[in-house]
């Protein structure tokens, strides 16, 4: 049986903090977080786009990009919203939200955007 790998992410080292399951990966590529756009979009969840500050990361508030987008199928436009939040706040943490109606939870959510950590 192989070594599991030790993440030494500590609160104390903001550099090392995990946030979710794709932060132990590189960070994604265009491609890549459109690929999860279609997932979403495909699974018939509903996108919502939050940011917060990377000191505020452990925290459970993050702020909303707007409202989320209910209906919306449009690939594109869910990119370039998370990318015009993303520019707008280019120090924080970008994440796309899935929210699935049939199970009134969310379906998915994930970094897409990195903030600078300090």
């Amino acid at each position: 049986m192989s070594e599991v790998m030790d993440y030494k992410s500590r609160v104390s080292d903001p550099a090392s903090r995990k946030f979710e399951t794709f932060s132990y990966l590189p960070a994604m590529t265009k491609d890549q977080i459109k690929k999860q756009v279609e997932f979403l979009v495909k699974k018939g969840w509903n996108p919502a786009i939050e940011h917060t500050e990377p000191t505020h990361l452990q925290d459970s508030y993050w702020y909303m990009w707007k409202l989320p987008m209910f209906g919306e199928t449009d690939v594109a436009r869910i990119l370039s919203e998370a990318e015009a939040c993303h520019k707008a706040n280019p120090d924080n943490h970008v994440r796309l939200i899935g929210y699935n109606n049939f199970n009134q939870s969310q379906g998915a959510s994930m970094v897409i955007f990195r903030g600078k950590t300090v």
